[in-house]
């Protein structure tokens, strides 16, 4: 894998996380004494990657504070403000571009607990962008995309579906044509689906999205009896 460059999306409320949210920003909630965000930092690390974005708004000092005392010596951290509110993940991305160094660049989601292998993803991409699915999650039954070989599809109704797992592979010119501001990043995944410009590859192995209690108190749990 070539690719140097990632960004974490750490903007995000947790509003379904609150109270807990309320004092500590969902990338610093703990799993077996460790934050969310400081598994993708040493994973990605242990990749080869030596620049990150992170995007704050939400708390966002607590997250500076932190990643300037947590973050590994080989990375370098760059920070990308967003006004109160955040600018959802799309325009969170496209807010930071200018930031990220490589292109394609890493993408992830601070909210999720997975032990996903970053070196496992392509050095270079033909399309807009690689997204790494999973099995749909009991929360989310209905999934995202359909994998067909190595191309992500839109789901239909006779299609077995798959889970965008908040990882993927990006290139720039995927947002070409956005405006800044506030904008989530379904319509543009799905935009890249139908022109035939995403690809794609399951993983099977750990992987939570962290966005209740319960799901917090399930990664607990499983760190606990299945440490690593």
């Amino acid at each position: 894998m070539t690719t140097r460059s990632a960004m974490i999306l750490a903007a995000g409320l947790g509003e379904r996380l609150a109270p807990l949210t309320e004092v500590t920003p969902k990338p610093l909630i703990e799993i077996a004494g460790k934050a969310l965000i400081d598994y993708h930092l040493y994973a990605l690390a242990d990749a080869g990657v030596t620049q990150i974005t992170v995007n704050v708004a939400h708390l966002g000092e607590k997250i500076v504070d932190h990643l300037n005392d947590a973050c590994p010596e080989c990375i370098r951290i760059d920070f990308s403000h967003e006004p109160k509110g955040a600018l959802e993940t799309a325009g969170g991305i496209h807010h930071a571009l200018d930031l990220i160094e490589s292109d394609p660049f890493i993408v992830v989601n601070a909210d999720i607990w997975t032990d996903f292998p970053f070196t496992s993803l392509p050095d270079a991409i033909g399309s807009l962008a690689h997204l790494v699915l999973v099995a749909n999650p009991p929360h989310h039954p209905e999934g995202d995309f359909v994998l067909h070989e190595r191309a992500v599809q839109m789901k239909s109704s006779e299609s077995l579906t798959l889970t965008y797992s908040g990882i993927g592979l990006y290139q720039k010119r995927l947002f070409v044509g956005c405006e800044t501001g506030r904008f989530p990043l379904a319509p543009v995944l799905n935009r890249a689906a139908q022109m035939g410009e995403l690809s794609g590859e399951v993983y099977r192995g750990t992987w939570m999205d962290i966005g209740t209690p319960q799901r917090l108190m399930k990664a607990r749990h499983q760190a606990h009896s299945h440490p690593r």
